[in-house]
């Protein structure tokens, strides 16, 4: 019972809180200012960033983010291979490559896998982004060495094999033991 309580009060307090921002002139310029510092810095636009690379501290705090983001993306796979990839060379970029990297970032997980590991055709931006073409060359370079052809999915054709396909090459029926 506290507890609902406790909760009423929290929303009635940031209700109260942003119309209070939205009120008032200078908090919503600082609003804005803090809401184009967080999100709109790593939008795909042909805009440089607003990152003084020459200062030390905006450099690491931008690499800081950016290794987050690559390896936090909530798609295990490209967790492990964009973050490594990223950890690998990230110190060595300039801006351009830094601004490519945002790109790369900004890509919807399902799409990215698919163009990464060969099974779709990337769209033509995307294939000429000098970050995608490294992490794609670095992917394909390991599956080459590590994974056989068979286990691999052929170009167009999902990635992803049920538990139980060798029934259907045993004659099982085309959805196995279904």
């Amino acid at each position: 019972m506290a507890s609902m309580a406790v909760a009423s009060l929290r929303r009635s307090l940031l209700l109260l809180r942003e119309t209070a921002v939205l009120n008032t002139t200078q908090s919503s310029q600082l609003l804005f200012r803090t809401r184009v510092g967080s999100i709109f810095r790593f939008s795909t636009d042909s805009s440089p960033l607003d990152v003084d690379l020459a200062d030390k501290e905006s450099k690491r705090r931008l690499h800081n983010r950016l290794l987050y983001r690559s390896r936090q993306r909530g798609f295990l796979e490209l967790d492990l291979v964009v973050g490594s990839w990223v950890e690998e060379h990230i110190r060595d970029m300039d801006d351009l490559h830094i601004k490519a990297l945002t790109d790369v970032l900004d890509l919807e997980n399902p799409d990215l896998w698919k163009w990464l590991t060969g099974q779709e055709q990337p769209p033509e931006s995307v294939g000429r982004n000098p970050v995608f073409s490294a992490m794609k060359s670095k992917v394909m370079a390991n599956l080459n060495s590590h994974a056989s052809p068979e286990a691999r999915a052929n170009p167009g054709q999902p990635w992803v094999r049920g538990w139980d396909d060798k029934k259907e090459m045993q004659g099982g029926g085309p959805f196995g033991n279904q």
